[in-house]
């Protein structure tokens, strides 16, 4: 399709989020564009092709130019550091990285282990605190990590805190805050220039 514009985003909240921000720029998204099962929707009237990736996976589609733009976390962003442009920040989705742990508990002086799904994130924070720590990489249920005695630590994504309330954690330091971004493959930021400029300003007009 001529002029098209291929868009990776992950399914949930930043996927309905998007949409929504899409839909107040004036793209014509349809409504059953919300409840599909399928991984690729293609959006003919507005030259969209929509990939439909887990969140991890985004920047590496990016990056390999396999989509054009992407709509990504900046927690994944900081993880991944992938070879991607980040252009707007979509001030959607709106989180922060925290240090969690059981309530008055003080880490291993030897050896404090600390579990995440962002192994990078967490060794350059701790890093930067004067702090050697173990990381111990989880790809999910990271609040199970302390109650067993695997970690003395956690850093993950908090939203509420609800999930962290409800396991009897308690936040001990913020890292950083984190928003959904639009990111652009170098290559197609120079080829589909116009495109992708008219889609910032639409953009920017509603953020």
């Amino acid at each position: 399709m001529s002029g098209q514009l291929t868009i990776a985003m992950p399914k949930g909240r930043i996927f309905n989020e998007a949409a929504d921000l899409l839909r107040r720029a004036g793209f014509d998204l349809p409504p059953e564009f919300d409840d599909s099962r399928k991984l690729i929707i293609d959006v003919e009237e507005e030259k969209f092709r929509f990939i439909l990736a887990k969140p991890m996976d985004v920047a590496t589609y990016v990056e390999h130019g396999v989509a054009d733009l992407g709509i990504a976390g900046k927690d994944v962003l900081l993880e991944e550091e992938r070879d991607v442009y980040e252009l707007l920040d979509l001030k959607i989705s709106g989180c922060y990285l925290a240090v969690a742990g059981l309530p008055d508990t003080k880490m291993n002086d030897v050896a404090p282990k600390i579990a995440t799904k962002y192994p990078n994130i967490a060794a350059a924070y701790f890093r930067e605190q004067g702090e050697q720590v173990e990381i111990i990489k989880l790809n999910g249920s990271i609040e199970l990590a302390p109650l067993i005695g695997l970690a003395d630590r956690i850093v993950d994504i908090v939203s509420t805190g609800r999930t962290l309330k409800e396991n009897g954690l308690v936040e001990y330091e913020t890292i950083t805050t984190v928003t959904s971004r639009l990111i652009v493959n170098p290559v197609s930021y120079r080829i589909k220039d116009e495109r992708i400029s008219e889609l910032i300003k639409r953009l920017n007009d509603v953020i």
